[in-house]
This record gives structure tokens, sequence and C-alpha cells, in this order.
């Protein structure tokens, strides 16, 4: 089987790198806030279950965190990466089955977690563009907040 994009190429690149959880029912989403919401096309995607979380200071992925720090400093110098988009989203597995957090605790963690993750990628790499949201589920939309970093 052969498939050919209808979408052309651009070779262009835009600078931004979006971390976020790897769940499929988020991902059109996603890309729709980051494309036509932040105008951001063509973003590098970082996307693993939990998303920032991993960058949180969770044992449960130490070794996430170290992978997901050189993914982000081989982005930095291979694309030229300059601003950094994390992203939370309500009900997310990551929080309920791995950590086991009551369901009303969950976004407040999440958005704690937001918190945590800018401030470690701004210790370990010399981004200061870094900026965090929430996407909660609203009927059969999603809207996304942006979650104060600092």
């Amino acid at each position: 089987m052969c498939f050919q994009s209808k979408t052309p190429f651009t070779s262009e690149r835009i600078h931004a790198a979006a971390m976020y959880c790897s769940d499929g029912r988020f991902g059109e989403p996603f890309d729709d806030f980051l494309t036509d919401g932040l105008h951001l096309p063509r973003y590098d995607r970082v996307a693993i279950p939990g998303g920032p979380a991993c960058l949180a200071g969770y044992p449960e992925t130490r070794g996430q965190e170290q992978e997901m720090l050189n993914e982000l400093l081989f982005l930095l110098d291979a694309h030229s990466i300059k601003r950094v988009v994390l992203i939370q989203h309500q009900g997310c597995a990551f929080y309920g089955e791995l950590l086991d957090v009551p369901k009303d605790r969950v976004r407040l963690l999440q958005e704690a977690d937001l918190v945590r993750a800018a401030h470690f990628i701004r210790r370990q790499t010399p981004l200061t563009q870094v900026e965090g949201y929430f996407a909660a589920v609203d009927g059969s939309a999603v809207k996304f907040e942006r979650v104060d970093l600092d």
C-alpha cells in the first residue's frame, strides 16, 4: 500500500515544541489549539503518558524524566526550539491509574505539575519561554485554559 498525503510539505520550522499526554482522544483538539489557537503550525511534538507530569519529580517517572530532558535538549539544538507549550488534560489516566490520585484532586495536581515541569525545563535548559494550559472537556468540545506557571 502507498498513501500520499494531500497536505503539502513545508520545510520551514516554527521553533516551538509542545509536550502533552499521548491520549489519542485529545490528538486532534491539541493540534487544533496549537495550530489555530496559538498559531504554531508544524510544532514539534513530545507526547508521553501524563505529558509534562514526567518532569514533575515523581519517583514513578524518573527514567522518563531524563529521556524527556534529552529529547528537549536535542530539539533545542537540532530544531532551534525557543518556545515550549505544556498541556495537561481532564481525565488523564496517568493520574488516576499510575498515581492513584482521587478524581476531585487531579486537576489541582495537574496544574501544580505544569508549574513544576516549567521550573524543571527552565533549570535544565536555556529555554525561558515556557507556557502551560489545561484542556477541559465541555460537552463535545475541548476548551484550553492558560495556567500561570510563575
